[in-house]
């Protein structure tokens, strides 16, 4: 037996006593000394924007959780996650730069991973080969071949695996889901998801040096050498492909999630189509549309739409990102802002409406105390690697639909486009060497 493993065993038996003897407490036996559950020891790689609300998080577990690794290329990003941490804990956790440092510390339960999309599945590979459960964000891959490693991985380690499509997980969720189960839309036929934001023009740059301390290197990683430019790193990274994956991979991710759950999360399409172009945002610095509708038509009959438009500042149906699910009795909007609305038959009489948690009810805390509670009962999470691999999936074939032919036929038993050796070349990629060297191993 591995030492991770029987780690894992350990974490798993003193959850299950500290429930017993809060299950006996409750039964009106009052028991001194009860035991607390052995801490989850976290290790957290990517210290950006999305990390710090995700510690922001995790501080709520209290003695629940013990980070162990603060670990990012630019030291001032794990200056301002310690912030969160200091005072939460007295040992201090770990600084590095070093991704190997944490996937390798057999001191380590999980890892958290928040860096940009080109670094997912490369540390989430390491980690899981090390043992640890991991919480990706979204999107879990950067281009579609890794996806098909990340569910092989989480099944041959047996790992826990979270994807940071966070509305899985949210209380008005659960809420849509007992509806639509309960029929009340009839049977749905169509899901629309949507990113309809306002979004500025950035304007190039010329490039520069990376700021002091940064191991500029490591940052690009597998991704093809480039010089540094202050757009393609902290934040704007997200609108190259090296990188990134553009509006439909950065926010539109979570819309097209939810889509696939309203429709019963089918596995994968059998045809893509994609439509778009530069048509909004002139001159701006990315390298994906301003404007992109895709759909996806699914074995069953079944579809799905996806629209991203960045002109708008009044959102679709009173909402910049959400969905409306169609069913043959009626549809439902649905926003992960937190609400939805139903409409029913062929008049649009209003019915059952959720408003009230609008901007608090995102499934964030939810959203990690699933992931939490998975790795300490080694139970299945909200987004584990398959759904999420067919989420992700869409962003990558929709993506390649577009800078192919439009329109092209996917064979889900090969998983490979038919008669499209371009489109077929861009289900993978190229790794920088010697980054990610865990991408060639068989």
């Amino acid at each position: 037996m591995s030492e991770q493993t029987s780690r894992r065993k350990f974490l798993s038996r003193s959850g299950q006593a500290a429930a017993l003897t809060t299950a006996v407490a409750v039964g009106g036996v009052h028991t001194e000394g009860a035991p607390k559950r052995e801490p989850i020891r976290l290790g957290i790689v990517g210290c950006g924007g999305m990390m710090s609300g995700h510690v922001k998080g995790i501080v709520r577990r209290k003695s629940e959780v013990l980070f162990t690794h603060l670990c990012d290329i630019d030291p001032a990003q794990i200056e301002k996650i310690s912030k969160h941490v200091s005072g939460f804990q007295s040992a201090e956790p770990k600084r590095t730069g070093h991704y190997e440092e944490v996937v390798q510390d057999k001191n380590v339960d999980a890892v958290i991973i928040a860096t940009p999309h080109h670094w997912h599945t490369p540390i989430a590979l390491l980690a899981m080969e090390a043992g640890k459960d991991v919480y990706i964000e979204k999107p879990i891959s950067h281009v579609y071949e890794e996806g098909t490693r990340i569910v092989a991985a989480a099944e041959k380690y047996g790992c826990v695996v979270q994807h940071g499509t966070q509305m899985r997980s949210s209380p008005v969720t659960r809420q849509a889901g007992e509806l639509l189960k309960s029929g009340i839309i009839g049977e749905i036929k169509v899901a629309r998801a949507w990113t309809a934001e306002l979004r500025e023009v950035v304007k190039p740059l010329p490039d520069g040096e990376p700021p002091a301390n940064v191991d500029y290197d490591r940052w690009i990683g597998p991704a093809p050498e480039r010089p540094f430019n202050s757009h393609r790193f902290h934040f704007w990274w997200r609108v190259f492909r090296d990188y990134g994956n553009g509006e439909i991979g950065d926010d539109g991710i979570h819309d097209i999630d939810m889509a696939r759950w309203g429709l019963g999360d089918p596995r994968l399409p059998v045809q893509v189509t994609a439509r778009g172009g530069r048509t909004m945002l002139f001159g701006h610095i990315s390298e994906y549309p301003d404007n992109l509708v895709v759909t996806y038509e699914y074995p069953d009959g079944g579809l799905l739409v996806y629209e991203n438009y960045p002109f708008t500042q009044y959102g679709m149906h009173g909402f910049d990102n959400g969905n409306v699910f169609y069913g043959t009795e009626g549809y439902m909007v649905f926003s992960r802002r937190g609400a939805f609305q139903v409409f029913l038959g062929a008049k649009g009489k209003p019915g059952p409406t959720e408003d009230r948690a609008i901007r608090t009810n995102k499934g964030y805390a939810e959203h990690m105390d699933d992931f939490l509670d998975a790795v300490r009962t080694r139970s299945k999470t909200n987004a584990g690697a398959e759904i999420s691999h067919h989420s992700s999936a869409l962003v990558h074939l929709g993506e390649i639909a577009y800078l192919t032919k439009g329109r092209l036929q996917f064979d889900t038993d090969h998983e490979q486009f038919v008669d499209c050796d371009e489109a077929n070349a861009l289900l993978t990629k190229k790794y920088r060497a010697p980054y990610a060297k865990e991408m060639t191993k068989s």
